[in-house]
């Protein structure tokens, strides 16, 4: 097995070939991978989407061929944007799917999608491509999440990190960011003041050693959105994130930046 696809709602991804070590991840349904190891049970594999890799149970693996690998490596694909949904698995089961899941070759007219062999419908809300008011889709999206609780390494509604969210809501408009802070900060433009910046914007924070440890997503431009704790809105400046309910700053900035070009 060289190839697999997420055929559940969520599979942990994690640093070592154990039930006991962090999760790093998660692979969101329909996310397609390459297994590059395999190991007392378990595979090593390496996220089409993101190029993220880490340990995974093999029992959680649905196997695809690497013609379908390829086919769906170049197909158009849908983003689910409701929050919980359920899709047919077969005549008698069905099965619930998070917000940011895959949908791999997507029949936009049929509103149908496949995996290798197999078909499904799909009735719910999803994006398709980059929608035109991208802007308004991020914050609205982004608002979903309010109150998901923070989970390190979540990227799903219920549990989620920061980057996870950030990752996520960029995915539903059709734009690939990296999985980790420290990553996305190198991509985009700097803006140098926080009144240049517009929705779905990001903030960038780091610690004292200057190593970025945290993102989250410009709403208006005093206001931010981000995981910590849980999926929250707070004030934020030039300074930093000015959590509203301690009254103290949480987060110190180091930069913004502009992903998407308008």
């Amino acid at each position: 097995m060289n190839y697999g696809i997420s055929g559940l709602s969520i599979i942990p991804v994690r640093r070592d070939p154990s039930e006991q070590s962090e999760m790093i991840t998660q692979i969101l349904y329909g996310e397609h991978f390459i297994v590059n190891e395999i190991m007392l049970g378990w595979a090593h594999v390496k996220l089409a989407f993101d190029g993220y890799d880490g340990w995974v149970d093999m029992k959680m693996i649905t196997p695809l061929m690497e013609r379908s690998y390829q086919k769906i490596d170049k197909s158009p694909f849908a983003v689910t944007t409701d929050i919980f949904n359920i899709i047919p698995v077969n005549e008698e089961q069905t099965m619930m799917i998070v917000a940011g899941s895959t949908l791999p070759c997507w029949r936009p007219n049929l509103k149908e999608f496949s995996i290798q062999t197999e078909v499904f419908s799909h009735t719910g809300n999803i994006t398709y491509r980059k929608p035109a008011n991208i802007r308004k889709v991020m914050i609205d999206q982004a608002l979903k999440y309010f109150n998901a609780p923070y989970l390190w390494g979540g990227r799903s509604p219920l549990g989620i990190d920061c980057s996870g969210l950030t990752q996520i809501i960029y995915k539903m408009v059709g734009h690939n960011i990296p999985r980790d802070a420290n990553q996305q900060v190198h991509c985009g433009k700097a803006l140098s003041f926080v009144e240049e910046t517009k929705p779905g914007d990001l903030a960038f924070f780091d610690n004292e050693e200057g190593q970025i440890i945290h993102v989250g997503i410009i709403w208006e431009k005093n206001k931010i959105i981000h995981a910590s704790g849980k999926v929250r809105i707070d004030n934020v400046d030039q300074f930093g994130i000015f959590n509203v309910e301690t009254k103290r700053y949480s987060h110190q900035m180091r930069v913004m930046k502009r992903i998407i070009k308008d």
